[in-house]
Parts: structure tokens; C-alpha cells; sequence
């Protein structure tokens, strides 16, 4: 092979962006759409929560609901999106345009035919849409008639939603996922990660953890299913499952921290295992016992989690963490994340408190390859920043072009020097967006600069960054050009 200094990636490799409906489209009730759980969710700000209202409140602010309204102006974001050269575009499909209420017979043929039109308008251009199902926006309604996914009736809806865009979309997507980031329930003492993901609200009598261990067990039974019923359909779709990877580091060589470590790993990735070996790990089978949760896990379950493989591995990389054992440690070394992470002083740290890592993605993606040996798609990696829009229309955003470039550096040593089978690069926000976590525009992860801003300034106009050029350049280049 070549030398290192000039190497580039494979011919057939998917550069593009990621994005998600419910932060962009916009148009939360126009074309009979649905409420979803994404549009009860009022803005918060950097350090304040986003509250999670009951149904829409009067005097309460909905940043999803406009968004920055791609679902009128796709044509023209769509048109920038290959002026960069993408191969591919990740979004989602939002469930309730699809199936309003979720629990419908028939679904809205509305919604179909925006997505028809969306990717035609990819299409067009060269791109490959990669779609995930499920990605924070499942219908409000299931929240409010069956507890979202504490109830196993969800895993009927969801495979019925699954196989009307699988055979909508026969012949014009190839790339899957089922749930977005479905481990962030791991962290199931925040009441945003259990309700984004799965639409639960913990009651004062429940147990978040039996919940989460619940709602996921449903949550792969119902992607296995989809993945069956996908293969059915076209044997040349390739469905994958979806983690937020974050690899927890060990504070010290104390056998202890590095015990912790390896028990708040396995607890974030299990999810990834049943998918991907369709089994569950023997660590949570003995967790689980020990613990008394009483799971619903039939026979029937475990037949068809091992009959619904996923055939990749998509993930999310933005940072890495540190954990260290407590002094009275428990010898099951039980992980909760909001207790059990420290500073790493080591690096530095985004404007939001997030971990810059870049090596941390190589050592991730040696770590997913060596334990599930499935090619690997990286769908989000960015930096959410603040940036300034300049006079002449130019962002200067050289935080956001360094960030990227090292993360992409240390990506293409992870496939020349370690093997790593990768598909593609997705940054995350490749477009300005409504940011999941706090609801804020401020927070800004796109290489294109939307004009609208927390204080309700919008003209929504779109302007190119400089991470714009540079981003075509490195996709020009395949990636052998980071300067």
C-alpha cells in the first residue's frame, strides 16, 4: 500500500452530513403531521434544561417547530449540500408525518410524498440519502395512550411504520439505521435521555433502570424485527443499528478504576451487542438476575434477536469521558453516569463543556472493530461553537475546520494503520440546526450558517462558512487534502 503521507480512502466512500427532521424541517403541523415528543420540548440554553411539556403550552417557546423550515427550502439546501461534493445525507424520517397518531392502519400519504420528493431532489445530485427511523421524534400520542416504549404493543407500531418506508423507498435508499443513539438511555437518570429516546416519563413508583432495561429490550426486538423485514424486501438494503460512542477511560491503572471503566462500557454498548451478536452479553444476563428486574424477555424475543442482525455499525463520536471507582465500590461496579464520571485534565474542552479527543476516536473505533468486526459508518462528529456572521456574509469558523481535520486525521490512521473497515463521514449539523440537548441555534455545528438566533431573529437566510470551501476541498481530495 501506499505510503501513509499519500494515501486516501476507497473510491466508493461516503462523505456527506447528518441531520435530523425534527431539528430542521420545521413544519411540525403542516402536511396532517403529527405532534411528536421533539415538539413538546421547549428551548433551553447552555447549562439549563430543556423542559418537556404536557402536549403544547401557551407563553412556552418550541424551536422545533420552525426549525429552519428545510422542509420548504430542501431544493435550495439540498443544491449547497452538493456544491460541497456529498456522496451521501443523513437525516431521519419523521415518524408522525408517516403515521400521525403512530398507531394508525394507514399512513399519510403526504408525508410519503415529501420524503419521495426529498430524496429525488438527493438523488438528483449523486447523493444517497442514509436514513434512520427512529431518531427523537416518535408520535406524542404513543407517549400519552401507552407510556412510549414501556409497553411492548411500541414494537407492533414500529415495525409496521418500517416496512411502509422500506417499500416506499425500495429503490431509493440503500443505508438504514433503526433508533438513533439508542444506548443514551444507558444514562437513565436523566429525564431527557429515557423520554428522547424511548418517550418515557418516570413516575415517582418506577424504577428508571428496570424502565431502560425495558424499553431497550423492546426497542432491539423491534429493530431485529425491522431488519428481517427490510431483507425481505431488498436484499441489498443494509440496515444498521446507532450509538452515541463515548469511551470511558479509566482515571488511574487502579484495577479498581480499571473496573469501573470496563463496567460503564459494557453498560453504554450492550445495546450494540444484542444487535450486532444477537444475544445479550453474559455480564447483563447476571446483572439482571442479581438484581432482581423482572424483565419481559420472552423465548420468542431471544429467536428473533438472533434471527435480526444488523449488517454495520453507525455511530456518533463527539468526546470521550473518564470514570474512577468509588471508595466503597460495589463489587457489580454498577455504572451511573451522572455519579460516576471526572474531569479528564488532560484536554481541553468545547464552549459547551464537551471533551476534544481526537485520538479518542481511532482508540473508539479500534475498540468497536476488534469486540464486533462490522464495517463501521461514522454519522456524527462536530463541534457545536458559537459563531459570528460577518458583514460580508463570511463565518469564520477556523475552531470548526481544525476540529474536524484532526478528527478526520486520526479516523483515516484508524483504516490505513489498524484495518478498520469504514463506510463514511457524516459530520453532524452539516447545516445549522436546532440543537437536541439545549434547543439552542446559538449552538452551532454546521459548515452552512442559517440566520436565526435564540432571540427570535430569523430571516433563515443561508450563508457559507469557510468550513464550507474547506470541506469540499477535503471531499474533492477523498480526504487526502486537510489543509
Amino acid at each position: 500500500m501506499e505510503n501513509y503521507n499519500q494515501f486516501s480512502l476507497p473510491k466508493d466512500f461516503l462523505w456527506g452530513g447528518a441531520v435530523a427532521a425534527h431539528q430542521l424541517e420545521g413544519a411540525w403541523n403542516v402536511g396532517n403531521k403529527g405532534l411528536s415528543i421533539a415538539d413538546v420540548m421547549t428551548q433551553g440554553a447552555n447549562g439549563v434544561e430543556r423542559k418537556i411539556t404536557d402536549g403544547i403550552q401557551k407563553g412556552e417557546i418550541y424551536p422545533n417547530h420552525e426549525a429552519i423550515d428545510f422542509y420548504h427550502r430542501y431544493p435550495d439546501d439540498i443544491k449547497l449540500l452538493a456544491e460541497m461534493g456529498f456522496k451521501c445525507f443523513r437525516t431521519s424520517i419523521a415518524w408522525t408525518r408517516i403515521f400521525p397518531l403512530g398507531d394508525e392502519d394507514q399512513p399519510n400519504e403526504e408525508g410519503l410524498q415529501f420524503y419521495d420528493d426529498l430524496f429525488d431532489e438527493c438523488l438528483k445530485y449523486g447523493i444517497q440519502p442514509v436514513i434512520t427511523l427512529s431518531h427523537f421524534e416518535m408520535p406524542y400520542h404513543l407517549v400519552e395512550a401507552y407510556g412510549g416504549w414501556r409497553s411492548r404493543k411500541m414494537i407492533g407500531f414500529f415495525t409496521k411504520f418500517a416496512r411502509v418506508v422500506f417499500q416506499r423507498y425500495v429503490d431509493k435508499v440503500k443505508y438504514w439505521m433503526t433508533f438513533n443513539e439508542i444506548n443514551n438511555q444507558a444514562n437513565f437518570d436523566a429525564r431527557f435521555s429515557l423520554f428522547t429516546n424511548s418517550g418515557i416519563l418516570t413516575r415517582k413508583d418506577e424504577d428508571p433502570e428496570r424502565l431502560m432495561y425495558q424499553a431497550g429490550h423492546y426497542e432491539a426486538v423491534a429493530s431485529a424485527l425491522a431488519v428481517q423485514i427490510a431483507h425481505q424486501i431488498n436484499s441489498e438494503f443494509q440496515i444498521g443499528a446507532m450509538i452515541a460512542m463515548i469511551p470511558i477511560y479509566p482515571a488511574t491503572p487502579k484495577p479498581d478504576d480499571v473496573l469501573k471503566s470496563e463496567r460503564a462500557m459494557q453498560s453504554r454498548y450492550w445495546f450494540a451487542d444484542v444487535q450486532v451478536n444477537g444475544r445479550y452479553p453474559d455480564w447483563l444476563t447476571a446483572y439482571e438476575r442479581n438484581q432482581n428486574l423482572g424483565l419481559d424477555i420472552t423465548l420468542a424475543d431471544l429467536d428473533v434477536l438472533k434471527a435480526g442482525k444488523v449488517d454495520y455499525l453507525g455511530f456518533s463520536y463527539y468526546m470521550s469521558a473518564v470514570t474512577a471507582a468509588h471508595k466503597d465500590e460495589n463489587l457489580d461496579y454498577k455504572y451511573r453516569e451522572n455519579q460516576d464520571l471526572v474531569p479528564n485534565t488532560y484536554l481541553e474542552s468545547s464552549d459547551w463543556g464537551w471533551p476534544i479527543d481526537p485520538e479518542g476516536l481511532r482508540y473508539a473505533m479500534n475498540w468497536l472493530n476488534d469486540r464486533y468486526h462490522l464495517p463501521q459508518f461514522i454519522v456524527e462528529n462536530g463541534l457545536g461553537a458559537v459563531d459570528h456572521l460577518e458583514k460580508d456574509g463570511s463565518v469564520h469558523d477556523q475552531y470548526r475546520i481544525s476540529y474536524l481535520r484532526d478528527h478526520i486525521e486520526q479516523m483515516k490512521r484508524a483504516v490505513y494503520y489498524d484495518g478498520v473497515d469504514l463506510i463514511g463521514y457524516t459530520p453532524w449539523g452539516c447545516i445549522d440546526l436546532v440543537s437536541a440537548g439545549t434547543g439552542e441555534m446559538d449552538k452551532r455545528y454546521g459548515l452552512v450558517y442559517v440566520d436565526k438566533d435564540d432571540q427570535g431573529h430569523a430571516s433563515l437566510k443561508r450563508y457559507k462558512k469557510d468550513s464550507f470551501y474547506w470541506y469540499a476541498k477535503v471531499i474533492e481530495s477523498n480526504g487526502s487534502d486537510l489543509n
